[in-house]
């Protein structure tokens, strides 16, 4: 048994993983168990180098501000901004100061400026993507940012009678962004505005606006270029998004949660799937996110499960959606210590390598009736590999021992 469970690890290689795969995927999900280790950075950002110096990937999306990430793709293609503002506007959750995440932005740009002439053409340039909603844990964005800029764009481009509203209109209806960010929300559905009057001509409104952009698509992407309309694509999936997010959360029921954490996720799936548009791309946010299975977690005593941006991409992408998890075996700093040896993460610890990627249904099929035991973490933010996947992820890259950041 253990010989054949050796047989399922390969070295953590681009090509390792692609060989497991029935073909290259659109979509290369590869999750984290936790956050804010920059060793899984570090070797995420390993893998997107090997991915597009040997695949032909371009695109990276990470679990991150999708209006925010527009900072980031504007640097790395263009060249606008500073790195360091970049890092500091344009990514979200706090993961702007990782080491890790400033050395991918810094290679992206630097990849796509060449010293012998003023760049890579645009075809071959890498792109950056962040595809989280605008939301945080305490509170959720205003949808003005969004709604106001698909509002001005297509204002510029399209007769003002087929407008559903003007932009002084649109100001009214928004009012004070603090009434959208107020965090208190997050607790007491009554601090909410998400459900107002003025929010439910809101989303009318934005619902109006994505239509006639979607209308106006053959003269739309002539009058500018396709990439503009892409992203007055986002500004629109964004508004909705944020709108209906906003209006859960001045709900009362006891489904209020679960409404909260499907729409984030349904949110990410769109974005996700635009992303997908552009060609192949590395896909980098927690195990939950995209898992092809149902995501659970428990939430103030409550427990959750909704479908994951993966789960929802992949029934659309088919064989073209690819998720390979990770699992770790040690974080000491975070009192995370070796895991039991009846665990999927024991069984890979007894492993000699420091890091693999794992065969996931090989080693499924390799352990038989052996079915491992869920592992315990005993830190809230690290997720354990949960064993009843194990068949239905692509591989796992495993990670023997996670150091504490420098």
């Amino acid at each position: 048994m253990a010989t054949d469970i050796k047989d399922t690890a390969h070295a953590v290689e681009a090509a390792a993983v692609m060989r497991m795969l029935p073909g290259r995927p659109r979509l290369l999900a590869l999750g984290e168990p936790t956050h804010g280790e920059d060793a899984l950075l570090d070797l995420r950002n390993e893998l997107f180098r090997q991915l597009v110096e040997q695949e032909g990937y371009r695109t990276i999306a990470i679990e991150s501000d999708c209006m925010m990430g527009l900072v980031v793709d504007d640097y790395v293609t263009s060249g606008t901004g500073t790195l360091d503002e970049v890092m500091e506007q344009g990514i979200s959750h706090g993961w702007g100061t990782s080491a890790a995440n400033r050395e991918l932005v810094r290679w992206m740009r630097a990849y796509n400026v060449r010293a012998d002439d003023d760049g890579r053409p645009a075809s071959e340039r890498l792109r950056f993507a962040g595809f989280d909603g605008p939301l945080e844990m305490t509170h959720a964005a205003s949808p003005r940012q969004a709604l106001t800029a698909l509002h001005d764009y297509l204002a510029a481009r399209v007769d003002a009678d087929l407008l559903p509203c003007t932009a002084d209109s649109l100001d009214l209806l928004l009012g004070a962004d603090g009434r959208w960010t107020d965090p208190a929300a997050m607790m007491d559905p009554s601090r909410s505005t998400g459900q107002s009057a003025e929010a439910g001509q809101l989303r009318l409104l934005a619902d109006d606006l994505v239509a006639l952009l979607d209308a106006q698509t053959p003269h739309l992407i002539t009058a500018t270029s396709w990439d503009d309309w892409d992203r007055a694509r986002l500004y629109g999936r964004t508004a909705l998004g944020l709108l209906r997010y906003h209006y859960w959360m001045a709900d009362a029921s006891p489904a209020r949660m679960t409404r909260l954490v499907g729409v984030r996720d349904h949110m990410m799936a769109h974005n996700l799937l635009a992303v997908a548009a552009r060609g192949p791309a590395l896909v980098h946010a927690h195990n939950s996110h995209l898992q092809r299975e149902k995501s659970t977690m428990r939430m103030g005593g409550m427990p959750l499960e909704w479908w994951s941006a993966g789960a929802l991409a992949s029934a659309q992408l088919g064989e073209e959606y690819a998720f390979v998890a990770t699992a770790l075996g040690t974080i000491r700093h975070r009192g995370v210590d070796t895991p039991p040896p009846d665990t999927v993460e024991g069984l890979l610890y007894a492993l000699p390598e420091d890091r693999c990627v794992i065969d996931a249904p090989r080693l499924a099929t390799a352990l038989g009736d052996t079915r491992p035991v869920p592992r315990v973490s005993p830190w809230f933010g690290y997720a354990p590999f949960d064993p009843a996947h194990l068949a239905d992820s692509d591989g796992i890259v495993f990670v023997k021992d996670v150091p504490r950041n420098p």
